[in-house]
């Protein structure tokens, strides 16, 4: 089973288990319960939703692991030609580590991981 969800005008695929990066939430602490209810389709294995846009009473609930991890750092270096004039900054974007506790799409069918292998 896999939802896609809208957080941060941005679109993620997951799955029960899953851990991603969100954007940065200063008020969130280590164990604390997110639910994301812009969820825009769902897949159960024997059937799907899709939402027009979102799926109404959809969630997906997940658990912050790590309240703020740092991204790759972004070098910006400015130089004029011939002018001695060099400008070196560098920015590190903040980040929210969760992982993905449960997926609830009312009305979704879910087949079970035994009768997909029969």
């Amino acid at each position: 089973m896999f939802a896609i969800f809208e957080d941060g005008n941005r679109q993620f695929q997951v799955s029960t288990g899953d851990q991603l990066d969100i954007d940065y939430r200063a008020d969130s602490q280590s164990g604390d319960k997110i639910a994301f209810e812009r969820v825009l389709m769902a897949n159960g294995g024997g059937t799907s939703a899709i939402g027009q846009p979102v799926i109404e009473g959809a969630k997906v609930e997940a658990e912050v692991v790590t309240p703020q991890v740092k991204g790759v750092k972004l070098e910006i270096q400015k130089i004029r030609r011939r002018k001695n004039s060099r400008r070196h900054t560098g920015h590190r974007q903040k980040y929210t580590s969760v992982k993905i506790t449960a997926i609830d799409i009312p009305g979704l069918e879910m087949l079970d991981q035994k009768e997909e292998t029969v």
